[in-house]
């Protein structure tokens, strides 16, 4: 049965509890980081120094926000999602080295992260691509930036929200992945339908 969660970071042992389909609403600090903020927070953690912001227990967000400067603040116009499958190449080693307990995204991400999620109790989640004027008004304000020298759209925003979602979990922290779940049944099942259309392969 596909469960409605509400959680707010950091997110304690309450994250283990996800599983893939149950929808998510996620209040408190999320961080926004793209390839580039990967690469430079790897970078710096496998040097020894520390990161900007304690990353322990929040949610990481696949975004690039589109953002105007409001007299000394900052305020977020689009908040949706980049594709996340570009960072699987990084997600298992970031998530194990800072302690995120979320990424949220879009699409599917592959099986490191699947087992990182697994082993660490930390799940993967999607946005609706296409709505980032709805997810900005879950932003109440930008709390900080960091790394802006890598343009806006990779630097971190560190970003207080409430009841940001609906989120889908898309791969659990038992490691289960929905979208090769999928995969697998569709091929399963190409037999049977290629035979119903008198096809032969």
């Amino acid at each position: 049965m596909k469960l409605e969660h509400r959680l707010r970071t950091p997110i304690g042992d309450e994250g283990r509890d996800l599983r893939v389909g149950d929808v998510v609403y996620v209040s408190g600090t999320i961080v926004t980081a793209r390839d580039a903020a990967h690469r430079r927070a790897l970078e710096l953690l496998n040097k020894g120094e520390k990161l900007p912001v304690d990353l322990r227990g929040l949610a990481v967000y696949h975004m690039g926000p589109v953002v105007k400067r409001v007299g000394e603040r900052w305020e977020v116009i689009s908040a949706g999602p980049t594709t996340s499958t570009r960072l699987e190449t990084y997600e298992a080693e970031f998530l194990e080295k800072t302690g995120a307990k979320m990424v949220i995204g879009k699409g599917g991400m592959g099986p490191k992260t699947a087992e990182a999620c697994r082993k660490l109790g930390t799940s993967y989640a999607i946005y609706t691509g296409g709505a980032g004027a709805l997810a900005a008004k879950s932003v109440n304000k930008v709390l900080g930036v960091e790394w802006l020298d890598l343009g806006s759209p990779e630097a971190l925003w560190i970003l207080d929200v409430t009841d940001f979602g609906p989120l889908t979990v898309i791969i659990d922290p038992q490691g289960r992945n929905y979208y090769e779940e999928m995969r697998a049944k569709v091929r399963a099942n190409l037999p049977e339908a290629y035979r119903m259309m008198g096809l032969t392969v």
